[in-house]
């Protein structure tokens, strides 16, 4: 089943609330999905070096020297900050596939890469992991969440959302998609690096993979509509903004709301009903077969329909 939020803010003075109230969102959808749960938030800028966020079942052991061999295996100064059983960490620019090679023979994970993308998720119910990871206390610009129920693939901290796949682009995802593993196949041919067999992360890969032959996150998506077969509906963070798309049947729920200070998406209205002004925001549908995405740096919103 699933459930899904998002909250992109225009408004710069709600910023340092935006954890606190993405947070209370995925919360109300616990019912949704309670084995595991996951929130992306974007928030300040790695200034000219790169973000990695990465994670461990055994933080202790693993996280234990990490500053210094990873500083050693890129050939740079390497920060650590280690949050429960994740860590970020800020690397030089253009070391990101060798801190990656190091990271996997330290059998550590990588949840995220980008210059302001940070992904915590974990087994476990939203409000629990919303707790172990302080996400209430984090800023920023927006954010997307997701809380699990596993229907085609186990319940594991690397099957739980978000899904990123290239640099500052995450999804989430509720519906099932029919032809993942042929699409699988493909990705990685094309060289896109994908890790587990969950479908949702096939779905972020073809973007990732669109985006990088030079398709604009709107192009992307329309694409989706051609290309991936099943039910589905999306919301992908970039670093500028983040983009909706359900399918043509669209049998999904979702529902959107719109301010002068934010856009909020929830798998169901009850996940807004605490955001400020929503009682005076414009509520929808997403229709099938529509993209809808809001840009920090182009127009503040914009829909396109899909031929």
């Amino acid at each position: 089943m699933c459930g899904i939020v998002g909250l992109f803010l225009k408004d710069k003075s709600l910023e340092p609330k935006l954890g606190e109230m993405l947070t209370a969102m995925l919360i109300t959808m616990t019912d949704r999905g309670p084995d595991s749960a996951g929130i992306a938030i974007y928030g300040g800028e790695s200034k000219g070096r790169t973000k990695m966020t990465v994670q461990s079942d055994t933080p202790e052991t693993a996280f234990d020297g990490l500053e210094a061999a990873l500083s050693t295996a890129v050939g740079g100064p390497v920060a650590v900050e280690i949050k429960s059983t994740h860590a970020v960490l800020d690397i030089p620019a253009g070391t990101g596939a060798k801190a990656r090679a190091a990271l996997n023979d330290m059998g550590i994970r990588v949840m995220s890469r980008g210059d302001s993308l940070e992904i915590y998720k974990e087994v476990g119910l939203p409000k629990d992991v919303a707790a172990q990871f302080d996400i209430s206390a984090m800023s920023g610009t927006h954010g997307i969440g997701h809380t699990r129920m596993a229907t085609e693939s186990a319940v594991t901290t690397m099957g739980a959302h978000p899904f990123n796949t290239g640099d500052d682009q995450c999804l989430v995802h509720n519906g099932s998609l029919s032809n993942h593993n042929s699409l699988r196949r493909k990705l990685r041919r094309e060289g896109i690096h994908i890790e587990t067999e969950n479908d949702t992360e096939v779905g972020a890969a073809y973007l990732t993979w669109q985006m990088q032959n030079g398709a604009t996150l709107g192009e992307a998506l329309t694409s989706s509509l051609d290309d991936l077969d099943g039910f589905f509906t999306f919301v992908v963070g970039t670093k500028d903004g983040f983009g909706v798309v359900r399918d043509p049947i669209a049998c999904k729920p979702a529902v959107m709301a719109e301010t002068d200070q934010y856009v909020a998406f929830g798998s169901e209205y009850r996940a807004m009903v605490d955001l400020p002004g929503i009682e005076n925001a414009r509520v929808w549908e997403p229709e099938p077969a529509t993209v809808y995405f809001w840009s920090h740096n182009n127009t503040p919103t914009a829909t396109e329909k899909a031929a």
